[in-house]
């Protein structure tokens, strides 16, 4: 009697060889997904980071504008029956510069003065000019009156005006400007002031209208 034949079976040998690549496979790719993951993450508060450092730059270097006080205006052809044409238009400001470290320097400086809408006068102010910071400089102006005179429309209402001992007048300033703060220097900023104030009968400014702020634009 033949044996019976029983079949044989072998028992698989774990494959240490390819568990292992495997393993380093899988770091491989956990490593790349965090790099990619911090790369990711900086690149997107990278424009915070930069906006931040701007805004906290501009709070330590942003200048304080400069302080403009009307100290005196004179405009004595003001009552003459032929109107302030060719007459002398002069005024004082006090321009303060407030700043520490600030240093403002003025490449232009132009002066309007206006009766109502009508111009009277204007011309340009000073020549260029540097302040240095915590200084207050006088700004010395005189223009040529213009009008209006006895054809203009605007004739009558200023003869009423100086005849009531109050004429209401308005001096803007149109300047050009730059800020510099060590070596950082601003490039050209244009900025206005204006001076609401009012003269009597002789053309002088009136005492409630002395020192009185501008208003500055920018």
């Amino acid at each position: 009697m033949s044996s019976a034949y029983l079949p044989s079976y072998t028992t698989p040998q774990p494959q240490h060889g390819q568990h292992q690549s495997r393993s380093r496979y899988y770091a491989s790719r956990v490593k790349e997904s965090w790099l990619a993951k911090c790369l990711c993450a900086f690149f997107l508060t990278l424009p915070l980071i930069v906006a931040v450092t701007i805004f906290v730059l501009s709070l330590i270097f942003r200048p304080y504008l400069p302080h403009f006080h009307l100290s005196s205006f004179s405009a004595p052809g003001l009552a003459q029956s032929t109107g302030p044409i060719n007459s002398a238009l002069s005024f004082n400001i006090t321009d303060r510069n407030s700043n520490h470290k600030t240093r403002i320097y003025y490449d232009s400086i132009y002066a309007s003065v206006f009766y109502n809408d009508t111009e009277i006068g204007a011309g340009p102010v000073l020549f260029p000019f540097y302040q240095p910071p915590k200084n207050t400089t006088v700004l010395l102006g005189t223009l040529t009156a213009k009008g209006p005179t006895t054809r203009d429309s605007a004739w009558d209402q200023l003869s009423a005006d100086v005849a009531a001992g109050q004429v209401k007048l308005n001096l803007k300033l149109t300047l050009v400007i730059r800020f510099q703060v060590k070596l950082w220097d601003t490039h050209q900023e244009h900025m206005q002031v204006e001076c609401d104030f009012a003269v009597g009968k002789d053309g002088n400014i009136l005492s409630q209208s002395v020192d009185e702020s501008c208003t500055l634009y920018f």
